[in-house]
């Protein structure tokens, strides 16, 4: 019978709605040097992934000369600090979500493609980090997700296996690395769709509860 023990949620899309804000820096950057890429091939193609892996991306499909990554690296993470400082605000929906599954027992982690310093600051603005036991971040592991490793390592820091652990995810890649991992998934579209009500629902229907 399964018992889920613990939740795991991604950030971008899930937690915080800055998925635009990511789209809205890299092409900054990227104009800086007569280059941009669209909405639609970043939803498609890029959601989820690391910015080191886009650039790569970039340079295998656009030519975008190798040399710049750690620059433009750098501005990307430049910008999106700007953007997280005006627009990362508190949630009262996610405030309440955490507090109350944690309240009844649940343990609560993150574990997001961004990197630590961008993690740990929306976090702190969005005041959600005060609820989780820990956060791991791209820096955190050796291969980002899609791969595994990201929700094995949690799973592992959590002391449970890994069918006890419930992770909210919003894109392909994060869905493909918790899958992998072992553990069950509740797909969401977007931030509005990660409220107790939905975490709850899942875990029930997980455990063959009824509401």
């Amino acid at each position: 019978m399964t018992k889920i023990k613990a939740v795991i949620f991604d950030m971008d899309g899930v937690l915080i709605d800055a998925r635009e804000w990511h789209y809205e820096a890299l092409n900054r950057a990227l104009g800086l040097f007569g280059m941009q890429m669209s909405r639609y091939d970043h939803v498609v193609t890029y959601d989820g992934l690391p910015t080191s892996v886009k650039l790569s991306m970039l340079s295998r499909e656009r030519g975008l000369p190798e040399k710049l990554h750690p620059l433009l690296n750098d501005l990307k993470q430049q910008y999106t600090m700007e953007l997280v400082h005006s627009r990362c605000k508190p949630t009262f929906q996610h405030q309440y979500a955490l507090a109350r599954l944690r309240r009844e027992g649940y343990r609560l982690a993150l574990c997001s493609n961004s990197i630590a310093r961008t993690v740990e600051t929306m976090m702190d603005r969005a005041d959600l980090r005060r609820y989780l036991e820990f956060h791991l971040s791209n820096q955190d592991v050796t291969r980002a997700k899609p791969d595994p490793e990201m929700y094995q390592v949690a799973i592992s820091r959590l002391a449970i296996a890994p069918g006890e652990a419930l992770v909210v995810e919003d894109n392909e890649n994060g869905i493909k690395s918790a899958l992998s991992a072992g553990a069950h998934v509740l797909s969401v579209a977007g931030v509005e769709d990660v409220t107790y009500s939905a975490v709850i629902g899942k875990i029930r229907e997980l455990e063959g509860q009824h509401a």
